[in-house]
């Protein structure tokens, strides 16, 4: 551990399984510059997001707190300006802090601790895609549009296409980031600095130009590893889950799956051609030497397995993300066992960038631990276990599962108990719940269950969220609606040349006619040839 602070450059998928990574054992994806990165990295073998859902598993991530703590229960639950984020964190420990991509922030406040953005989301920022239990057991509001209802039609569109605009997304955060970096490192500011680089794919729709596509023979790409189940073979939530998809409705074939799997695996080419360039743009800007680059994603994707698509279900092809931490100092090419999770990166980042004075600047409550030892090459202090929740889509009561050591146990109000060993039965396809030898196992992780998770309060808490955010979004569809969509307004005096009192000749050239650093500064840029 080094006694200078690092940067920071945070790479964040979308919906990217690590089973899809070769970094985990897929032997179907090319992502050359992803392995390049593991291998000098520690790589988190079971690493998990705490909501199987984008916007509350971002919650989650940025405040270091589980998204119940934090009073997120769906996608469309405001994110609190008054918790503290790991960019808050880092600002007072002196960094610059950076978002460019998304992050599916909701409600107003649209920074939560960044200094800037450089691009707007993706997504709306609304209470659009709010749950609505009191619609029936699992089901949200049939009288609007939902999100996710029917969506595995979508899947069966996917294919080539030339541009998307998911595409004209992540191109444009790319390049933000790429000159974001470049103006960190010809900027007159020496702190340090944290950009965080959140990209929108792999996640569906699976459609991408034909330059991607082309780099798998389609007859090479992988099918599920459980093949579409019928439905009265499901668990209880994947049941909902499979009607609220509409996998039924879609009824895909083997060729459709198969065409599906193809542009994923296209997408996860095109993030780590991104990644590539970040990686790049921190070399040739003289910055990689003191950066740690940390990359993950904000839940996995089903990708067919049992017929279900997409997140929102707790087994591991949803609930897994890739997690890998390259520093700088360490050659690394180690790998940890133990169970982490993205509640984890808050305290890790204070731990990296209070450089040796510890976790002393984190004075509220948080659910993580610092991964830092791991980084080190030593083993985590504190325990195995992992927390997830879910009370949106296909529910109408809290869900949660505890993954402790090779168990996971998965809990419902309205379902029967789950139970899997993970090390021997790594696609849980056998529930254990019930069965004698474990019930040891199984009362341990209940116990454990109640006492995390007040689950009757909290059921009455997310109702009565629900029902003041229906009234809300209600009442912005009347009249004048409010916008909180972060907009970026780059005004050109500040980019490029115009006369000031620092360059009144609006020139290219300093006064000793160097190439300028930037428009408003008589620093020389740096030049390679004598």
């Amino acid at each position: 551990m080094p006694t200078k602070q690092p940067n920071f450059l945070i790479i964040q998928a979308d919906q990217l399984s690590p089973r899809a990574l070769p970094t985990y054992g897929n032997t179907v994806a090319k992502t050359p510059t992803l392995e390049r990165l593991a291998a000098r990295s520690t790589v988190f073998e079971n690493a998990y997001c705490n909501y199987p859902l984008c916007g509350p598993s971002r919650a989650s991530m940025m405040y270091g707190l589980l998204a119940f703590n934090a009073g997120v229960y769906d996608n469309g639950t405001e994110f609190a300006a008054s918790i503290p984020t790991f960019a808050h964190y880092l600002r007072l420990l002196g960094y610059q802090t950076c978002l460019s991509g998304k992050m599916h922030y909701i409600g107003p406040d649209q920074l939560h601790g960044f200094d800037e953005r450089l691009t707007t989301d993706i997504y709306p920022s609304d209470f659009n895609w709010a749950a609505n239990w009191s619609a029936g057991h699992g089901g949200n509001d049939p009288e609007r549009l939902l999100a996710a209802a029917g969506e595995v039609n979508g899947v069966k569109m996917s294919g080539i296409y030339e541009r998307t605009i998911q595409l004209d997304f992540d191109d444009g955060v790319c390049f933000k980031a790429v000159r974001k970096i470049h103006d960190y490192a010809r900027s007159d500011d020496d702190r340090p600095f944290c950009l965080f680089t959140s990209f929108t794919h792999p996640h569906d729709p699976f459609a991408m130009p034909r330059a991607y596509w082309d780099r798998y023979r389609h007859d090479d790409i992988d099918m599920p590893g459980i093949p579409r189940m019928e439905r009265d073979a499901l668990d209880a939530h994947s049941q909902r889950l499979y009607d609220h998809i509409g996998v039924e409705e879609a009824n895909m074939s083997d060729e459709d799956v198969r065409i599906a799997r193809h542009g994923y695996y296209a997408a996860i080419s095109y993030i780590d051609d991104q990644v590539s360039r970040l990686l790049e743009a921190l070399e040739t800007a003289g910055l990689a030497d003191n950066t740690v680059v940390i990359f993950i994603s904000d839940h996995g994707e089903a990708l067919g397995e049992r017929g279900l698509w997409f997140k929102r279900s707790f087994f591991d092809v949803a609930l897994k993300v890739p997690f890998f931490i390259s520093a700088p100092w360490s050659d690394a090419g180690t790998r940890c066992s133990d169970n982490v999770s993205l509640v984890d990166l808050l305290p890790t980042l204070v731990d990296l960038g209070s450089a040796g004075r510890g976790l002393d600047v984190i004075e509220a409550p948080y659910d993580g631990r610092s991964l830092l030892d791991a980084v080190d090459g030593k083993s985590l202090k504190g325990e195995n276990v992992v927390c997830a929740e879910m009370a949106a889509d296909a529910l109408s009561a809290p869900a949660v599962a505890l993954i402790e050591g090779e168990y996971k146990y998965i809990h419902c109000e309205t379902d029967p108990p789950l139970l899997f060993n993970l090390q021997d039965d790594p696609l849980e396809v056998t529930n254990l719940a019930g069965i004698k030898e474990l019930e040891e196992v199984e009362a341990r992780l209940s116990d454990k269950v109640q006492k995390t998770w007040d689950l009757a309060t909290l059921k009455a808490e997310i109702l009565i969220s629900q029902n003041r955010r229906r009234v809300v979004e209600a009442a912005h569809a009347e009249g004048i609606q409010p916008n909180w969509d972060y907009d970026v307004i780059a005004a050109g005096r500040d980019q490029y040349f115009r006369p000031n009192a620092e360059n009144p000749s609006a020139s290219n050239y300093n006064s000793q006619f160097d190439v300028r650093l930037r428009p408003d500064s008589e620093r020389a840029n740096r030049r390679d040839c004598p």
